[in-house]
């Protein structure tokens, strides 16, 4: 699977919150999706630090000595609110804002050597999200539309659209399965269309295994009535615009994609609240910069980071969430 293209699955998870049915068979499947496919809870802040990482570059083909980021953290908030909540579809908005800020010692062409160059970045995404709830051969479907609009502090700058079907395999006490397909309507995408799988089963020594392809793979096990730790992979993404780098009125996007490997710790505080605690490596796919009406395959710079190690403290808030936190 082509890592440029896997962060679009995660725009397909959205809040789904359900009135109750007569088919108790139905309810119980969808409460599933409306646990397993929140892109976050109602309300959720997060801090990322990482370690400092060198990365090799290319800038329009040219090798660039090896550089160094010497500090980077990240602050991300998020909100999902449902704006009509029916018993055959959801509508909700997705509002999410990040802020970076990064120290890079790299090489200054002008002959100075290396020097410390400081950048802060800030990022922000509004949506809206259609989900309707329908059966097809008998098993329970989901579509789901979503507009959203994204830029920084400076303008709103790229419009994007996703589709998605996904289809109910099985739904028991043990396994829950679904599977479907994205299509991005998007001019930076090279491949448009995406299987998504979500697998979920319960081992009788009260493990979960807990996937959601291509967005995460996750052991879980259950600690407290109110705490559970999970061991995995997850898939991220750090991204935004950047103006005037070649002294022109060009717009260009930076966009990274990760993969987050190590633990999660989960803990529910009481009043809806929750906070979270990650830790692990983080392994870093080539990171580019492309003009905004260019795609991803179209770069002018292009970044080999090494490694880093990361911590991530979040702090959510649901007033829907179930007070055992290891479900």
């Amino acid at each position: 699977m082509k890592a440029k293209l896997t962060l679009l699955a995660t725009v397909i998870i959205n809040t789904v919150y359900l009135s109750q049915k007569k088919d108790s068979a139905s309810t119980k499947t969808m409460v599933y999706i409306a646990e397993k496919f929140p892109i976050t809870r109602v309300l959720n802040i997060e801090y990322n630090q990482l370690t400092p990482y060198t990365f090799s570059s290319k800038l329009r083909d040219k090798e660039l000595p090896e550089a160094k980021v010497k500090d980077f953290y990240r602050a991300k908030m998020s909100a999902n609110i449902n704006l009509i909540r029916k018993q055959k579809f959801v509508l909700s908005a997705n509002l999410n804002y990040r802020y970076i800020s990064a120290n890079t010692e790299m090489y200054d062409h002008t002959g100075n050597g290396f020097l410390i160059r400081k950048g802060d970045y800030h990022y922000h995404s509004e949506g809206l999200t259609l989900n309707y709830f329908s059966k097809l051969f008998n098993k329970m479907m989901i579509y789901s539309a979503s507009a959203s609009v994204d830029g920084s502090e400076q303008h709103f700058e790229r419009l994007r659209g996703i589709a998605t079907a996904t289809m109910v395999l099985k739904a028991d006490a043990k396994t829950k399965m679904t599977a479907g397909l994205l299509v991005a309507i998007d001019p930076t995408v090279q491949t448009p269309v995406i299987p998504i799988l979500t697998y979920e089963h319960k081992f009788s020594n009260g493990l979960i295994a807990d996937v959601i392809l291509p967005k995460n793979v996750y052991l879980r096990k259950k600690i407290t009535e109110n705490s559970r730790l999970s061991i995995g992979s997850e898939l991220n993404m750090t991204s935004f615009y950047l103006y005037n780098i070649d002294n022109t009125n060009k717009k260009y996007e930076f966009r990274q994609i990760e993969i987050n490997s190590g633990l999660m710790y989960e803990h529910y505080l009481g009043h809806s609240f929750v906070a979270t605690f990650k830790g692990g490596a983080k392994s870093m796919m080539k990171s580019r910069l492309f003009e905004k009406s260019a795609s991803y395959g179209s770069y002018i710079f292009q970044a080999n980071p090494h490694a880093a190690f990361y911590v991530n403290l979040g702090l959510s808030f649901d007033p829907f969430i179930k007070k055992t936190a290891g479900r």
